[in-house]
């Protein structure tokens, strides 16, 4: 269907944090799209073709209530970043892989070291050091672990908790990740060879791009009872590990397109866009791609665990024996869940999209963490290069007006290409150390890709998913230290 410019008048003002493209807007629409943001956002978002996007994601088979873009929102591949939808299993509900996206299981870290950023003054430049040697990164970097078949195969099918029998980290470690670290119904038969052999020497690594490790402070509380259970105060060190699937999931995505490409026409989709591709949840096609999917999400959280073990070994060796890191939260941002929810007051089993966005349970939730089931799972939010990340914690509210969903980061406003052109890497340099932040990256030339001027202002992005009720601020951290793979 021919693009047309997507308006400010185009928009209806649901309130100061959520506007409509009404399901009139387009004829092939079946619910209305949702996007969370307020009027200081508008230009941005309207400046690429996200919102076209989200409008294209709105015609998917058996998709419910709406779809949904959080404040983060960007131009994606098929689905805009940032983007949330439900289709219901039983009527006909489609899985889109590129509603998930190409980095399976990117997520996030996060680590409390039991230290005060006071005492950590002296020792930072040598911690950050150690652990910038200890932890791969860069593009298409292998690391120091090399898999046979086997051992990949069963990280696949046994995530973070293969890793644990290995001898890293612990199962405390995986009781506060999503899905324990070990999602079900993968099959590692499913996944390709090539996507194995690309996988086979990532795993315990950063990768590039917008993946980092940082270490911060905890620079504000808002929620005194949820930060106390999320071990957070004022002063307290933690460490935000962001990375993904690396190539291996890469693979999975592009493979399984592919496959859907050649098949689309059988389900006699009109698409309105290819990138959409899709197929219907209960086909064949669609379970296998779900199985080599739940693998390589595995992959990603054992990778994100293998980096936490060795961050720890580093804050041990720089800060003595004794000195306790643990896992906090671990959470996904670009995956598919199979998950019920209340819609017009029936349940109904539904295949959850999130691209770009984090899941975000209220409290009584049976999936959290019992020790944090009373205020909601942790939500983790990084910011870009110099500015705050936040923790928040899922709200009941949430859970009927997103699915249990919040954004996932600050969100692009420019391309890579354009934030090169306007700012010098150097420059980036100067302007992190001039704030006291020490940054220890392979390469310089990818800092001026991940500018702040690059991206949305994450503070207000929070305070948009705040002020909706998806997710409530918990904590700000600030950064001491950034390791990146340039």
């Amino acid at each position: 269907m021919p693009e047309k410019i997507i308006t400010r008048d185009d928009l209806i003002k649901i309130n100061d944090n959520l506007f409509e493209i009404p399901q009139s807007f387009r004829s092939d629409m079946r619910v209305p799209a949702r996007i969370y943001l307020n009027e200081d956002m508008l230009s941005d978002v309207l400046s690429d073709r996200s919102l076209w996007q989200l409008v294209n994601v709105a015609t998917l088979p058996g998709i419910q209530k709406y779809a949904i873009a959080m404040p983060d929102i960007h131009q994606g591949y098929g689905f805009p970043i940032g983007g949330v939808a439900a289709t219901a299993i039983a009527e006909g509900g489609v899985i889109s892989p590129g509603g998930i996206g190409y980095d399976i299981n990117c997520g996030v870290r996060l680590l409390g070291v039991d230290i005060l950023a006071d005492q950590l003054h002296s020792y930072l430049p040598r911690l950050a050091t150690q652990i910038f040697r200890s932890i791969p990164s860069g593009v298409g970097k292998g690391g120091k672990l090399k898999l046979s078949k086997k051992e990949i195969n069963n990280v696949l099918m046994r995530g973070a908790n293969y890793m644990v029998e290995r001898g890293y980290g612990s199962l405390q470690d995986t009781v506060f990740c999503e899905e324990q670290g070990n999602m079900l119904g993968a099959d590692e038969s499913l996944v390709s060879d090539r996507a194995k052999k690309r996988g086979m020497n990532q795993l315990g690594t950063l990768g590039s791009g917008n993946h980092f490790l940082e270490v911060q402070v905890v620079d504000k509380i808002y929620n005194q009872e949820a930060a106390q259970l999320y071990g957070l105060f004022e002063g307290k060190v933690t460490v935000m590990i962001h990375c993904g699937s690396r190539g291996l999931g890469h693979q999975v995505c592009t493979d399984y397109v592919k496959h859907m490409m050649e098949k689309v026409d059988d389900w006699k989709y009109n698409l309105p866009d290819r990138e959409l591709v899709c197929a219907p949840f209960t086909s064949l096609i669609a379970q296998d791609y779900y199985a080599a999917m739940v693998g390589a999400s595995n992959f990603g959280w054992a990778n994100r665990h293998v980096i936490a073990h060795w961050t720890r070994e580093s804050c041990k060796k720089i800060l003595g024996e004794s000195i306790n890191v643990s896992t906090i939260y671990d959470v996904s941002h670009n995956i598919g869940k199979i998950e019920n929810h209340i819609i017009d007051g029936q349940e109904k089993k539904l295949l959850m999209h999130r691209k770009g966005a984090t899941r975000a349970f209220g409290p009584g939730t049976k999936e959290t963490p019992e020790k944090y089931r009373s205020v909601g799972q942790p939500v983790l939010i990084p910011g870009t290069m110099g500015t705050a990340s936040y923790v928040l914690s899922g709200a009941l509210q949430g859970m009927e007006q997103s699915f249990g969903s919040s954004c996932h980061g600050a969100g692009r406003r420019m391309s890579r290409s354009k934030a090169k052109k306007i700012v010098g890497s150097s420059q980036i340099r100067k302007n992190l150390e001039a704030k006291g932040i020490i940054i220890k990256c392979v390469s310089d030339r990818g800092l001026a890709e991940e500018a702040p001027l690059a991206y949305k202002d994450v503070d207000n992005v929070v305070s948009v998913v705040h002020n909706a009720n998806l997710a409530h601020k918990v904590a700000r951290l600030k950064p001491l230290a950034v390791i990146k793979g340039g």
